[in-house]
């Protein structure tokens, strides 16, 4: 937890800062501003059939107080829509279910710790036994990019097809739902019995996509960005229900920090900052994140190309990174 609250105050800092440069007449805009768009937002999101979405916005969250009100006001508007949040203390405080996965520093510790370059690479799978034998059953949601989601399910054991769902984090979420529902097929499973989280730079638009493409058939002439709001589901010549996968929205930046284009000055000293903080070594030895993204892969060099060796470079990709 100390990253999360470390990052936080970064944030937070950076934020105290810039709002004291502003009157308070202009950080009644600023506000003004950040809550219409939230409001837009949940507007568009509002009586969509079957969505289900949650707050991941500590992080990058614009202020503690902020998330606060957004998760409120989600709470709120929404209902059962929002499925609550991954600040246990606001979940606590606002009687939230408290959702979140396992983190990618876990395999790093493993993986950093191996000897072996066979040690290396089963390192991910080590890790999940230990997790469902410290969880008895529960909480079983893999997060498979830490080294690369294509060769994790290539090399998984079949006993990982059980797991409850897959939460993805670095590859783009249509791809990566698409390649974990195929591998569910192929290893005998049914997709509709499991669940896929998207997590890594949403918005609204990304997440009614998402929903339309997993959650039901996109008709002939249409696709996922015609999806703008909860009525584009209601029009049966669109769309209609019939899940693919149970589908979540684990919403993090946009939701809690977009603060972009509310600076009465203009400029962009609110727009959300991206902050990334992860394992620098294990035991004395270095750690590596590839991830499904080139331009998240982190460590030294000379450590990155020997995992990039072991794992292979299958699925990744080069994308931008969203904030």
């Amino acid at each position: 937890m100390w990253e999360i609250y470390a990052l936080s105050a970064i944030s937070e800092l950076k934020t105290r800062a810039n709002l004291k440069r502003l009157s308070e007449f202009e950080l009644d805009i600023l506000y003004a501003r950040a809550k219409t768009k939230l409001w837009e937002k949940m507007e568009r999101l509002r009586c969509t059939p079957g969505l289900r979405l949650s707050d991941f916005g500590t992080r990058r969250r614009h202020s503690f107080l902020w998330q606060e009100y957004v998760v409120k006001a989600m709470s709120d508007v929404l209902g059962n829509t929002f499925g609550g949040t991954s600040n246990t203390y606001l979940a606590y405080q606002h009687d939230l279910e408290a959702i979140g996965t396992n983190a990618h520093e876990l395999p790093m510790a493993l993986a950093a710790m191996a000897r072996k370059d066979e040690e290396l690479k089963t390192a991910q799978y080590r890790l999940l036994e230990m997790w469902q034998k410290t969880y008895q059953g529960e909480l079983l949601i893999l997060l498979p990019d830490t080294f690369g989601s294509t060769q994790f399910f290539n090399n998984a054991p079949d006993w990982v097809a059980d797991w409850t769902g897959q939460r993805a984090d670095s590859k783009d979420p249509f791809l990566a739902g698409d390649e974990y529902i195929a591998w569910l097929e192929k290893r005998g499973r049914d997709p509709r019995q499991k669940l896929f989280i998207a997590s890594d730079g949403l918005d609204a638009d990304t997440i009614l996509g998402l929903h339309a493409h997993f959650s039901g058939e996109i008709r002939a002439g249409y696709t996922p960005s015609d999806f703008r709001q909860a009525g584009d589901f209601m029009d049966e010549k669109k769309w209609t229900p019939g899940r693919r996968i149970r589908f979540s929205a684990g919403w993090g930046t946009l939701l809690t920090n977009d603060f972009r284009n509310c600076n009465p000055h203009g400029g962009v000293d609110f727009n959300p900052l991206s902050l990334v903080c992860k394992l620098n070594d294990a035991d004395g030895r270095p750690a590596v994140k590839l991830s499904d993204n080139f331009q998240k892969a982190l460590g030294q060099r000379k450590e990155i190309e020997r995992y990039q060796r072991v794992f292979g470079l299958a699925g990744v990709a080069e994308a931008p990174v969203v904030t």
